[in-house]
């Protein structure tokens, strides 16, 4: 178990009690079980420590309960679809998004290089297309200002300062080519209106942002908080846009899996 942290900012509190025995339980039924494989479709990715673990919690109200490793860090990869899509939506309104990313359901694989057939735009935002057309409207001076919101909008949600994993970005950058594909598609169906290589490369720097379990915990618990950073009392997203948000990783946030 980690050391405690307040709630009201700083670094936060892992909290004792009912729950985080329950937590404790469900480590220790849970932390033999080595099945499973790392994923190589990033090879950076295959490299990571296969048997780290944890569990975290964090309420509404700040309490974090976890056990295991919590601050082990690693990148967010595609949990970072949510956040991104959020601040598409806070830059742009709500039907400017709905114009280029629709919000049905797909059960299509996460990746696979489509377009909706008669709307031509991605089914949802939090698929590939979807992701990277999101990462495309984000506002900004120029590419690296546009990654720098993104990644200070995260730092809201998690209630500190992320940071860039240079290595798994690199190896993402040197390796995604069916993402590339995804961008070319995009742009020549109009739902991209810059260099889709810019967005692209956005897109895997986006993923490529280092978290903890601990960090992944406080910014669900941000929506759960209707966009407001449980231990550092800041305004991460307005509560009409958690809402949209929130419905979205519902119907569409496990993929082709979300219907089940």
């Amino acid at each position: 178990m980690v050391p405690p942290i307040p709630a009201t900012g700083g670094p936060a509190r892992v909290s004792h009690g009912v729950v985080a025995n329950i937590i404790d339980e469900v480590y220790e039924l849970c932390r033999s079980d080595t099945s499973g494989e790392l994923a190589d479709y990033i090879p950076e990715l295959a490299a990571v420590q296969p048997d780290s673990f944890g569990i975290c919690l964090t309420t509404a109200d700040g309490k974090i309960y976890g056990s295991g490793d919590l601050d082990t860090h690693f990148t967010i990869q595609s949990i970072s679809k949510p956040f991104t899509y959020a601040l598409a939506l806070a830059d742009r309104g709500p039907a400017a998004v709905a114009e280029r990313i629709d919000v049905e359901p797909t059960g299509e694989p996460f990746n696979e290089i489509s377009l909706d057939p008669k709307t031509q735009r991605p089914r949802n935002p939090m698929i590939n297309a979807g992701a990277i057309a999101a990462a495309a409207l984000v506002d900004g001076r120029d590419a690296a200002d546009r990654f720098a919101r993104i990644r200070r909008s995260y730092s809201r949600f998690a209630g500190r300062e992320l940071q860039l994993d240079e290595d798994v970005y690199a190896s993402e950058a040197r390796t995604g080519f069916r993402n590339r594909a995804i961008g070319y598609l995009l742009r020549g169906a109009g739902i991209i209106d810059g260099d889709p290589d810019e967005a692209v490369d956005r897109y895997f720097r986006q993923c490529s942002i280092d978290v903890t379990c601990r960090d992944l915990a406080v910014m669900a618990a941000t929506l759960a908080n209707n966009g407001v950073n449980p231990l550092t009392h800041e305004r991460a997203l307005s509560r009409p846009l958690v809402e949209q948000v929130l419905s979205v990783m519902t119907t569409c946030g496990m993929y082709d899996a979300a219907g089940d």
